[in-house]
Order: C-alpha cells, then sequence, then structure tokens
C-alpha cells in the first residue's frame, strides 16, 4: 500500500491510499464468459467420465469457491448434480448455508430441484449457458427466479456462451447414441 499526495488536482493536500504500488496494476475484472469457461472446463471432467457434461462454479469476491460437475452415473445418486455439488462444497468453506454474495455458474439452465437448492442457500445470482426445455426451471419450463410465493429472488444471465454449452451437450448426446446404436449392431 502507498500513499499518494495530490495537491495538483485540487485536492487541498489530502492524501490518497492506493492498494497498488508503483509497478503493480490492478487485476482486471473477470467477466462472466471467463467463469464460465471455468464451468465448462468442470463439463469437460463429467464427460470423461462418461457423464452429461454439465459443469458449475460458485465465485465470491472475484474467487472461486466452489466447483462441481454431473456425478449422477459415476455415483448412483439421482441428486449428484453439478449445482448441487458446488452448492454444498461452498456452504462447507463458508461455514454456512447462505451463500450471500455469490454468483453461480452452470453451463446448462438449472433444473427444479437445483433451483430450489439455489433459492434455499439464498444465491442471489445465476448464470448459465443453455436453456434446457425439457427440464429446466429458471425460464424456460419453469420459472422459480422471481416467484412471489418464494421468499428469495434470483437474478438470472441466461445465454452466456450459450453455443459452446449447448454444442458440448449435443456432441455428447450424439455420440452416446452413435455408440449404443453400435452396441445393439450384431
Amino acid at each position: 500500500m502507498r500513499l499518494l499526495s495530490d495537491t495538483n488536482h485540487r485536492t487541498k493536500g489530502l492524501l490518497f491510499i492506493s492498494h497498488f504500488s508503483s509497478h503493480e496494476k490492478p487485476a482486471p475484472p473477470h467477466t462472466h464468459e471467463e467463469w464460465m469457461r471455468r464451468a465448462i472446463t468442470e463439463a469437460g471432467k463429467a464427460q470423461a467420465r462418461e457423464e452429461v457434461p454439465i459443469g458449475c462454479v460458485i465465485v465470491r469476491n472475484n474467487k472461486i469457491i466452489a466447483r462441481g460437475h454431473n456425478l449422477r452415473e459415476s455415483n448412483q445418486d439421482p441428486t449428484g448434480h453439478a449445482e448441487l455439488i458446488a452448492i454444498r462444497k461452498a456452504a462447507r468453506k463458508l461455514g454456512s448455508w447462505r451463500l450471500l454474495d455469490t454468483v453461480l455458474y452452470v453451463t446448462l439452465e438449472p433444473c427444479t430441484m437445483c433451483m430450489g437448492a439455489i433459492i434455499l442457500a439464498r444465491i442471489p445470482t445465476v448464470v448459465f449457458g443453455c436453456y434446457d426445455p425439457k427440464g429446466g426451471a429458471a425460464g424456460s419450463l419453469y420459472d422459480f427466479s422471481n416467484d412471489p410465493r418464494l421468499n428469495h429472488c434470483v437474478e438470472l444471465l441466461p445465454r452466456v456462451l450459450e453455443s459452446e454449452c449447448s454444442n458440448l451437450l449435443s456432441t455428447f448426446f450424439t455420440e452416446l447414441r452413435r455408440r449404443k446404436q453400435k452396441e445393439r449392431t450384431p
């Protein structure tokens, strides 16, 4: 930290505190696209395990505090969604179930179960890649984000890196169908 005195700009000799030395520059702010790329990396981990490639990161104060990717098949657990795994990790890390001041990034629109957990965890903002017209609960099939009957509202930022997220899922399911067809063919 260094003190800066500036008498040339009508500040009357007031001292200003800078958290950066003369050689340091402030780090550029991370963008939603950068954080979504981290969620896409998590989705790749799921795909490597032959899981549906959905990934999630939770960010607080410009740092990832938790990561998750689908593990439903690996763990034979219907709640093994990327969002729930990340939410559990974040709650443990913060020592609180209230995940205030966080942003959840996920490659696919959250389902009803995950939106329920997001609301209960008081996560204020969800950024997602592509909509899920068959099971989404953040605007496509349902919208729990702003239901006045619930005790918490969630700000949504959809379609961040939508084509990358959508292509990841499309490629996975195309390959899965091809493999299953190959297994059935004598």
